[in-house]
């Protein structure tokens, strides 16, 4: 009896430790470089807009998509980003993250020759390799909610790149529940893929942003 408890004990704690060990050393290892509020945040050229999907499972406009959206703005019109690059998914004819969100982002201001389009973001990860790879951007500005941007500038310190993070409105707990508790595996999958040296799942010829 003992040693089956004790095997449960262990068992328990090493998945505490999987699941929790990286969180909390992405949040220690990144926290320096995430900002809330636009006085603070340094201008970078380019601010790196991460998508999602316009609309929730309940057909409301999703509030991480439109908190992003305001975000990117409120840096663009305070001078904070010169360019905003739109990384999301476009694996589906009919589902275009990026072209949705430039035509929203233009709808509130932005000129469209300030906006720059990567259809090939399918996760965070490809996203920020792709602006290092394809954009020739090492250095600039990640728009998404704090979780997001967290991961983000982590996966760029680990590739040679100087990031910050501008952290959008974030959702109330119960709004958020899912995809935080997602958050907790892809940060765990996230040191699987720096293990591995984990590519994009499509690169391409480079595209100068300027």
């Amino acid at each position: 009896m003992k040693k089956k408890i004790a095997l449960l004990l262990l068992i328990v704690s090493a998945a505490f430790l999987i699941l929790y060990g990286p969180d909390q050393l992405i949040r220690y290892r990144t926290k320096q470089k995430l900002y809330n509020t636009i006085e603070e945040i340094p201008h970078n050229k380019v601010g790196l807009l991460l998508g999602t999907s316009k609309y929730a499972t309940t057909g409301q406009v999703n509030l991480y998509y439109q908190y992003r959206i305001d975000a990117a703005v409120s840096l663009y019109n305070q001078q904070k980003i010169d360019y905003i690059l739109i990384s999301g998914d476009n694996g589906l004819i009919e589902y275009n993250e990026p072209r949705t969100i430039r035509n929203d982002l233009i709808k509130a201001g932005i000129p469209s020759d300030c906006i720059v389009l990567d259809y090939a973001g399918f996760r965070t990860w490809d996203s920020i390799i792709r602006a290092k790879k394809v954009f020739g951007e090492t250095k600039f500005t990640v728009i998404s909610q704090q979780f997001q941007n967290e991961r983000a500038i982590f996966i760029g310190a680990r590739n040679q790149m100087d990031l910050i993070g501008f952290n959008a409105k974030d959702v109330s707990k119960s709004y958020g529940a899912k995809t935080l508790f997602r958050e907790k595996f892809a940060r765990v999958n996230l040191i699987f893929d720096i293990i591995i040296n984990k590519q994009p799942k499509y690169l391409g010829n480079t595209i100068v942003i300027e």
